[in-house]
């Protein structure tokens, strides 16, 4: 198993200025999986993902052949594939680049899955702040057109195809799966609740298979280079490589891809370090939904169950580091202020518990809070994990706890010193009014 250095794969050619070109992507071998793919029955091609262990990029990390599977065959209804090009995890920032540098990995991808799950339709939905990314992918969706990789008959099979590029509007809520789907069906984007799964209703209510865009950039080179090679990375629970995008107070921010496995310490080398000669004061493995870990976990894998045991997730994989000149109070004040302003208001723990646990942390940042506060954020966490309709709520519930695991210090710093300052619900419930005006 490789587990260390990096392992270009999906950016090897990012140099090339004309990777974005069709002939570009044809030149360092584009569509050759294609080519293979389109010769094999669907249900090959679903095993195929399935032995390779490719699990989803965008977060969850949920195995993509599994998924696949789920769709059911035969049923009479149109199938849909859905790519989730949504990027807008506070510190991610591994799909838009792929998608300009490297555009066409993700509509071979696209087609290849379409054809797996015998999907006549395919839509990728963009972030509506990133022209570039979607001219560049539209631009590539056109070209496979224009040869004939999209559309009628594609390559003789008696496969058709269309791709559909939908611009999105913004809302963060729409990287929810099933907040995606309403999206693109004209309607205010919020999660739906489920059981069904869009697996079996989805799409128009017909089964969907919904994927991050890395995770569809990793189809091509799969079929076309084989299980045994893509497992040679990685380890047995989480093979293959990952495009890490790495930020924060390091010297090189900017894209590694390496194998799943690898470690913070050996990245961080990679980016020169945290800036200035300083040290690691907490970094976060994959975005701000994750918890976060301190300097004495940089040596730890990552890889989802590495992770998992460390008490976080290997998330969206794009590390953000920060160096003792942060203040820990401010940064998941910060990050709450995020996810109250993205929660789409449906569901009670969300909608409301962002809004109490953002008006009381404003009180720790600018040093009125009380130490009996200190814990009544716990408790106000814990009455949001696991009861929203979608991740954006525990999303909300995860900074907050793992900062106190490891700098309580500073929330309690961060308490006012008058001798009857106690935990007062009428006036943390007036604080955070006045905040959000």
């Amino acid at each position: 198993m490789i587990t260390s250095g990096l392992t270009p794969v999906i950016t090897e050619h990012w140099d090339k200025p004309d990777l974005y070109t069709i002939e570009g992507y044809r030149r360092v071998g584009g569509y050759q999986g294609l080519a293979t793919a389109i010769k094999m029955d669907p249900d090959a091609i679903i095993g195929q993902i399935k032995d390779s262990g490719l699990r989803g990029r965008g977060g969850a990390g949920f195995p993509t052949g599994m998924k696949w599977g789920f769709v059911p065959q035969n049923d009479g209804k149109p199938h849909y594939l859905v790519v989730n090009a949504d990027e807008s995890e506070p510190g991610a920032c591994k799909d838009i680049p792929i998608m300009l540098a490297n555009p066409h990995a993700l509509v071979e991808g696209v087609i290849i899955a379409s054809y797996a799950i015998r999907a006549s339709h395919a839509f990728i939905y963009i972030r509506g702040e990133v022209p570039h990314a979607i001219r560049k992918v539209a631009y590539a969706v056109e070209q496979a057109r224009a040869s004939g990789l999209i559309g009628e008959n594609i390559l003789g099979s008696g496969f058709s195809l269309d791709v559909v590029i939908h611009s999105g509007a913004g809302a963060y809520i729409c990287g929810e799966e099933t907040a995606l789907l309403d999206s693109l069906e004209g309607y205010r984007g919020q999660p739906r609740l489920k059981p069904p799964f869009p697996a079996v209703a989805g799409l128009y209510a017909s089964p969907t298979v919904i994927n991050n865009a890395e995770t569809i950039a990793n189809i091509p080179y799969i079929v076309d280079r084989g299980v045994p090679w893509f497992r040679q990375f990685g380890t047995e629970k989480s093979p293959g490589f990952k495009v890490f995008s790495i930020s924060g107070h390091v010297v090189r921010p900017g894209i590694y891809e390496a194998p799943l496995g690898i470690t913070m310490s050996e990245l961080l080398d990679y980016a020169g370090g945290i800036r200035g000669g300083g040290e690691v004061k907490f970094w976060l493995p994959g975005g701000s939904s994750v918890p976060m870990l301190t300097a004495e976990h940089l040596d730890i894998p990552l890889t989802y169950e590495d992770m998992a045991a460390a008490g976080t997730m290997l998330g969206t994989g794009t590390p953000m580091l920060f160096d003792n000149t942060v203040s820990v109070v401010k940064a998941v004040t910060r990050w709450l202020d995020f996810y109250k302003h993205e929660s789409c208001g449906k569901c009670t723990p969300c909608r409301e518990g962002t809004y109490w646990i953002t008006g009381v942390l404003e009180k720790f940042e600018h040093g009125r809070g009380s130490a009996a506060e200190v814990d009544t954020l716990v408790n106000l966490c814990s009455q949001i994990a696991g009861r929203s309709f979608c991740a954006l709520g525990d999303a909300a519930a995860t900074p907050y706890p793992a900062a106190l695991k490891y700098f309580r210090a500073e929330f309690e710093a961060a308490t006012s010193t008058s001798a009857d300052a106690q935990f007062d619900p009428v006036a943390s419930y007036v604080f955070a009014e006045a905040a959000t005006r």
